[in-house]
């Protein structure tokens, strides 16, 4: 396994290997892998020749106030992880290298960034979309792999992708959760045992409105409103939205169909989670 941080390096790598032939399969993160992160890279594994993983927490995606510099970080686990995963190249730029200075270019994608995360993190898509660009023009994976507990960022890079006219297949897998359904994320680290918890309240609230859909509930006022009473009784939560949207569109619905997605994010403490999930059964 090879650590890169030059940005041209990974292109020389990226350009080498499809030259001859090979399939480069793509999982962007941040870092501070868990399991969830580890599916992702299982997929890659089996759908391409040369596996790449980037590490980057992306100062352009957080807002004042956010994260960022306590965002948790563990290159020398992450390599660990990496390394049994079957990992084949970690990409690791310095902010430096992907936005030297004179920097001046960005991309925003209209509509489905105006509602949910859009609305509520100012500037964070247009953060998230200009690394994301970047990374594939840097890596030129023909198929990057993302994780479907960032329903909207997974629908914004689908959208940017194609607009863009970006060779590559975008997949989102499905949201790898602890035994007892918390959503696995790098941010879970944050939470104190009794806020760890409270966080259940998210999974519940899903579980809860699928409940209420079975039984022939499908106003998403009501459906919204009895989530929002739930959660609200749990003492260290801070609701940012509890919302039912169209799955491809992510606007607000009046009433549940088959396309319809509860998206939430909850302040656990200080600690920002969301969870998602179709209130509906498909069936083929």
């Amino acid at each position: 396994m090879d650590i890169i941080r030059s940005v041209s390096e990974m292109q020389q790598r990226a350009t080498s290997a499809r030259v001859a032939g090979k399939i480069i399969s793509f999982v962007p993160t941040m870092g501070f892998l868990h399991q969830g992160h580890l599916s992702l890279l299982e997929a890659g594994r089996k759908r391409g020749d040369l596996l790449v993983l980037s590490i980057f927490v992306n100062p352009t995606q957080f807002g004042q106030g956010e994260d960022f510099e306590d965002y948790p970080r563990d290159l020398q686990q992450d390599s660990q992880l990496a390394q049994e995963a079957g990992v084949d190249i970690i990409f690791i730029p310095e902010a430096a290298e992907m936005y030297p200075t004179g920097y001046a270019t960005y991309i925003d994608v209209e509509g489905i960034t105006d509602n949910l995360c859009g609305s509520s993190r100012p500037g964070h898509f247009r953060g998230v979309c200009t690394v994301v660009s970047k990374l594939f023009n840097i890596v030129q994976p023909q198929v990057a792999i993302f994780g479907n507990k960032d329903f909207q960022q997974l629908a914004v890079i689908k959208r940017m992708t194609l607009d863009m006219n970006i060779q590559v297949e975008v997949l989102g897998l499905p949201i790898f959760r602890e035994s007892d359904g918390l959503a696995m994320s790098s941010r879970n680290v944050y939470l104190t045992p009794e806020q760890r918890s409270q966080a259940l309240v998210l999974s519940q609230s899903l579980a809860r409105a699928k409940q209420l859909v079975s039984a022939g509930k499908t106003d998403c006022a009501a459906i919204i409103s009895q989530l929002t009473n739930d959660i609200n009784k749990k003492p260290d939560a801070r609701i940012d939205y509890v919302q039912i949207c169209h799955q491809k569109t992510l606007a607000d619905q009046d009433d549940v169909d088959v396309d319809s997605v509860l998206l939430l994010a909850v302040y656990i403490g200080k600690t920002r989670l969301i969870d998602n999930g179709f209130l509906v059964i498909k069936h083929d």
